[in-house]
């Protein structure tokens, strides 16, 4: 008996304690889902209207638990054996894309109200499939171990096949659906070899173990351990749109529903870019050499050819306004990627600059998206020439369209979006990649071409139109997604300090 205490005693206890505080904002999401679901097989279809409005209030719950977390010194699920090691962290990375994550899903949910309710889409698999995304997106930049990551990667994007082939019958939807799961899996596949790799060489999953072994690599497995580190990549940089991963986009969110479109070109982005910081910077900084010259190419093919595609779309098109805001996205990836290649070159304080251009392309994308989905209702071929004469018609909708493109172009007024501009630009100047800003430079200035274009198109006088046209009045929750967005957008352009400063704050301390 006396041994059996002794043994018990030298014997690392294995039960842990949960932090229910530090994961309340992906489990409230996660319940809420799984609750509408079950809701859905009792509640008559004519209450099925409620199912989105459970979804919008558990969605404001899941990111006002942020609130306490914003000291960022909170982890759970750790080693016994190496309290450091950690599989979820709440830190101020953590809380900022989290809000990044769920305050963009709250928007989506918003213009989704209408969006099922219109369309007949089944309302008890649209919310859950949304939340279920969002909860995956909310756990990814928790995440400290590569098996988590990977997961929550997943949980993300396998409800996004289902919710871009929502619309049934739908040739479009149904193509865009398969071609995104197609290449998801493809992208997927090659990640988990490399992390297979990884852990070969390694022998753990934990970033922060990942990084100290990744130091002392002995010379036979070095070029195991530089595949496996490339081929992990992919599946993040599939989720951030970049060249050559980007195929899926343009078709996807054509035949997404537009909330959906909306939805992917922020929170399936901010999944992706949290991704790469995380395995690049916390994980394989001791291979910068390999990922640095790597993601910087990525950048700079990405904003190029996101910019050249968008450029060509024109105006009588069917769906063109949906194309050029997808081909807008793959441009502004670019842009997003340049930090974190900068950040191979000097210190990791680098990743604040994609912090806060994220921050700054969810609002103002968004609204663009809620901007569309209201012009949609009446004009439902997508045209850019749609939207001539929006001004006559709709004079806040095309203002605050307006705003949106001017900040997605880095024109005053929309200052916030020249701040985050000029925050990327520096980034790679300071990391020595002179080449890359002035590439940088050029696209923004190619950018300035379609945004600018669209932007006067709304306050010209429409071709043909009769002098008094009906107008349908705007559905409060679209309109509601538009006002948030274009008070945030303008807030943040008139105080752009706050961006850097909530993104600064947000760096690593490992």
């Amino acid at each position: 008996m006396t041994a059996l205490t002794v043994l018990a005693a030298d014997t690392p206890s294995l039960v842990q304690s949960v932090d229910w505080l530090a994961i309340a904002p992906v489990v409230i999401t996660a319940v809420v889902g799984l609750a509408v679901l079950v809701a859905d097989l009792f509640v008559a279809e004519r209450h099925k209207p409620a199912l989105g409005w459970i979804s919008v209030a558990g969605l404001a719950a899941a990111t006002a638990t942020l609130l306490p977390l914003r000291s960022g010194d909170r982890s759970t699920f750790c080693l016994t054996a190496d309290p450091e090691a950690c599989s979820y962290v709440a830190d101020h990375f953590t809380v900022v894309v989290q809000f990044l994550v769920l305050a963009g899903a709250l928007l989506t949910a918003l213009l989704s109200v209408t969006a099922v309710r219109d369309t007949r889409m089944p309302a008890g698999e649209y919310w859950f499939l949304l939340l279920s995304s969002a909860a995956g997106a909310a756990l990814l930049p928790a995440s400290r171990d590569l098996a988590t990551l990977i997961v929550a990667l997943e949980v993300a994007s396998l409800p996004a096949f289902a919710l871009v082939g929502m619309r049934r019958g739908d040739r479009l939807s149904s193509e865009a659906a398969l071609k995104f799961f197609l290449s998801s899996v493809t992208a997927t596949a090659v990640s988990l070899m490399g992390v297979s790799f990884v852990y070969a060489v390694t022998g753990s999953m934990h970033l922060t173990q990942v990084a100290d072994r990744l130091e002392d690599v002995s010379g036979q497995f070095d070029t195991l351990a530089m595949a496996g580190v490339a081929l992990t990549l992919v599946g993040f940089a599939f989720k951030t749109a970049a060249v050559p991963f980007h195929f899926w986009v343009p078709d996807t969110y054509v035949g997404a529903p537009l909330p959906i479109a909306g939805y992917l070109s922020v929170i399936g982005k901010a999944v992706g870019f949290t991704g790469l910081i995380l395995v690049t910077v916390i994980a394989f900084p001791a291979y910068s050499q390999v990922w640095g010259p790597a993601v910087a190419l990525l950048a700079a093919l990405t904003m190029t050819l996101g910019n050249a595609a968008a450029v060509r779309q024109s105006a009588d098109r069917p769906n063109s306004a949906v194309r050029l805001l997808a081909w807008s996205s793959v441009g502004q990836a670019g842009y997003l990627l340049v930090p974190i290649a900068a950040a191979a070159y000097t210190e990791r304080d680098q990743i604040g600059s994609t912090l806060a251009y994220a921050l700054m392309y969810a609002a103002v994308n968004l609204g663009a998206f809620a901007v569309a989905a209201l012009v949609a209702r009446t004009k439902p071929l997508h045209r850019i020439g749609d939207y001539r004469g929006l001004y006559a018609e709709r004079p806040l909708a095309a203002l605050s369209l307006a705003f949106f493109l001017l900040c997605l172009a880095g024109l005053p007024p929309g200052i916030i979006g020249l701040f985050a501009k000029v925050t990327v630009f520096q980034s790679a100047v300071d990391a020595g990649l002179g080449w890359l800003a002035v590439l940088m430079a050029i696209n923004v200035v190619i950018a300035l071409y379609y945004y600018l274009r669209w932007t006067a198109l709304l306050f010209r006088t429409p071709e043909g139109a009769p002098a008094a046209q009906a107008r349908t009045k705007a559905p409060w929750p679209v309109a509601a997604a538009i006002v948030a967005t274009a008070v945030t957008a303008l807030v943040l352009s008139g105080a752009p300090q706050l961006v850097l400063r909530v993104a600064s704050g947000s760096l690593f301390t490992q």
